[in-house]
């Protein structure tokens, strides 16, 4: 029984880290303030979430964000390693 229960539970779990992976897209971003690429990966985007409930807003996808939204993510970024 202990056995089943631990499957299903490391189940849901592995479905919900593989929801979470897809939703990030690999794409590269230019910085023009700093002059240099950035990979968007699960890290960029573990940083992203943390820049948005930094800022108490409310979560968008980056493409989505306007240019000037986009260049103080980039700023904020390059203080916060």
């Amino acid at each position: 029984m202990r056995r089943i229960v631990c499957g299903i539970l490391l189940a849901g779990i592995s479905i919900m880290s593989a929801d979470l992976k897809s939703e990030v897209r690999y794409h590269r971003y230019y910085d023009r303030d700093a002059r240099d690429w950035h990979q968007w990966n699960e890290n960029e985007a573990s940083a992203y979430r943390r820049y948005m409930a930094e800022r108490r807003a409310r979560y968008r996808e980056y493409a989505r964000l306007k240019r000037a939204e986009q260049r103080a993510y980039w700023k904020w970024r390059h203080t916060h390693p």
